[in-house]
């Protein structure tokens, strides 16, 4: 169904190339997964699929790409949209109607399929992907988890041979995220779909791929069953993580078969002391207090009097299915976003002192972070990186972002903007265009600006999109530095392991409300839905990384003088 044959990929005034003769072939009805750290190349192969790539992004394709016999050099994405449907990471941006009704239908109306076949092909998708009730709302009403699945849905009303995904559960909760993977996996088996896909969260799709496309940074690419490529993989998901720990032959794949050959690590974990999964946080003072906090969008209420504080040097997951408020309560906290009814009262210290020069360590700015984002208003003391982080990129390179980043902190930031960037996505040359930046890519740049002037309260809004494994550990350690600080941060996630590593503190929030609060190990525990992977497999002890699994079994090694 869908053939690379000896392809690269060159842009324009880049030094080496993105793909390099690429060999691949999917057969039909295979569900194909695509892997690769941030940068590695995954949208570019994935655009090659369609045409869009190069006929849309420039550069030279030089090889043959074929879709259903259709060679994509001489077919642009036009002509071949009856064939692959493609969903891309910014649903926002491929959005051409006004609201979820008519974007459902307006592909099929591109491709003249008859009236009546149209609208039974929308209530199908409707109801397939849970839009009924949304069916009359505007877009640019919708949160972003929604945004996502009506794109999914306006691809899947056309009924395409080929689909196409780049993380299409990126914004999505974790039922959600199951709803739309149980959706494209029935595609597969009953329809003969041919799926291509490629997304960062493995932890949700490993368990579906028939086979794993590894892209592993030079360019090329090396495929296989998902238990061989993931065997030496340099991105995996925390079961593919834990059975190589525990040395388990065949690598697991999901939670079930990972518990059936867990038996013996549980017991051996069974006797030795749970390491804590992150220090415990010192006393901190309250830096954020609100109360009776109400959003409303016209007859919608989206946050319905919430109460919340925030302690210093404290990391709060502020977590629920989408729509349930989460960045409406952010943009409220901050001051930005629309605020019918409480109060949001912020209590800043005395600005820390270097003690060389008496100056300050730290400038605390407002909206953002930066004064250049200060004219929007906003609390100050409090930054906000946005669900979309685009909005704040204006510059025409990314080294000139960076300096504009260095120069509105002051030069009182211990890290400079390049370094936080290299921390989080390294290889981002300075010379880029940002708006050329893969969407992890983009999320890193727009992290290493704010983060560079350090506000005391750091509100994070879905900050691993788009991010690696390795990336994200690289944000935990951004995130724990700013909490040693005494800042407080508050990240808004749907990804549980990210906050079973990460947060002190959990915050989850249903329908405008707040319906548990507690510490991490707790709220996470206690759902099936936020349990992340580790705590599945070896319940009932209480783990919920590898980390902490690989230092129990070191200490129990050095005990006995065995070998971890």
């Amino acid at each position: 169904m869908i053939r690379f044959e000896q392809v690269s990929v060159l842009y324009d005034g880049a030094a080496a190339p993105v793909l390099r003769e690429v060999d691949l072939q999917v057969e039909e009805g295979e569900l194909c997964l695509v892997v690769g750290r941030t940068g590695a190349g995954k949208s570019t192969l994935l655009g090659a699929v369609n045409g869009l790539v190069p006929h849309f992004t420039g550069g030279t394709l030089a090889g043959r790409v074929t879709v259903d016999g259709r060679d994509t050099a001489h077919h642009p994405p036009r002509e071949l949209a009856d064939v692959v449907g493609v969903v891309g990471q910014d649903p926002l941006a491929s959005f051409v109607t006004d609201t979820v009704e008519e974007e459902l239908a307006y592909v099929m109306e591109q491709l003249a399929v008859p009236p009546d076949v149209m609208r039974k092909r929308v209530e199908e998708t409707l109801d397939l992907l849970g839009l009924a009730d949304l069916r009359h709302r505007a877009l640019s009403e919708l949160s972003g988890g929604q945004q996502q699945r009506v794109a999914i849905g306006s691809v899947l009303t056309a009924h395409p041979r080929v689909l196409v995904l780049d993380e299409p559960t990126s914004a999505l909760d974790p039922t959600a995220a199951e709803e739309v993977l149980a959706t494209v996996t029935r595609l597969v088996h009953d329809l003969g779909v041919t799926v291509l896909l490629a997304e960062h969260r493995l932890e949700r799709v490993v368990q579906y791929a028939d086979r794993v496309v590894h892209l592993v940074g030079d360019g090329t690419v090396a495929d296989g069953p998902p238990a061989a490529v993931f065997r030496t993989a340099s991105v995996a998901p925390p079961v593919v993580d834990l059975g190589r720990l525990a040395g388990w032959d065949p690598l697991p794949l999901s939670v079930r078969d990972a518990r059936r050959a867990s038996a013996a690590l549980r017991t051996r974990l069974g006797g030795a002391p749970v390491p804590a999964p992150r220090p415990a946080p010192p006393a901190g003072r309250t830096v954020l207090t609100a109360g009776g906090v109400v959003v409303r969008y016209g007859p919608v209420v989206a946050v319905r009097e919430v109460g919340l504080t925030l302690e210093s040097g404290r990391v709060t997951a502020l977590m629920g299915r989408n729509g349930s408020g989460k960045s409406s309560l952010l943009w409220a906290l901050q001051g930005s976003g629309p605020q019918q009814a409480g109060t949001v009262e912020v209590t800043l210290d005395e600005e820390p002192r270097d003690d060389a020069q008496g100056r300050p360590a730290r400038r605390r700015f407002g909206l953002f972070g930066g004064p250049r984002k200060a004219e929007a208003g906003g609390r100050r003391g409090i930054g906000l990186v946005p669900q979309t982080p685009t909005d704040l990129l204006y510059l025409e390179t990314v080294g000139a972002e960076l300096a504009q980043a260095d120069r509105e902190s002051g030069g009182a930031a211990e890290l400079t903007a390049r370094q936080i960037l290299d921390r989080l996505a390294p290889g981002i040359a300075d010379e880029a265009h940002p708006r050329d930046l893969s969407e992890g890519q983009k999320l890193s740049l727009v992290l290493a600006i704010q983060l560079t002037a350090a506000p005391a309260v750091v509100l994070l809004d879905e900050p691993t999109r788009g991010l690696d494994y390795q990336a994200k550990r690289a944000l935990i350690a951004i995130v724990d530095g700013l909490a040693a600080e005494g800042r407080s941060v508050v990240v808004c996630t749907h990804d549980v392991e990210f906050v079973a590593a990460s947060a002190d503190r959990v915050v989850v929030m249903a329908e405008g409300e707040i319906v548990a609060d507690g510490p991490t190990a707790e709220v996470i525990v206690a759902s099936p839905a936020f349990a992340p992977q580790t705590a599945k497999i070896l319940a009932p002890l209480p783990y919920l990384t590898v980390a902490q699994v690989a230092e129990a079994l070191e200490a129990t090694a050095g005990a006995t003088g065995e070998s971890a």
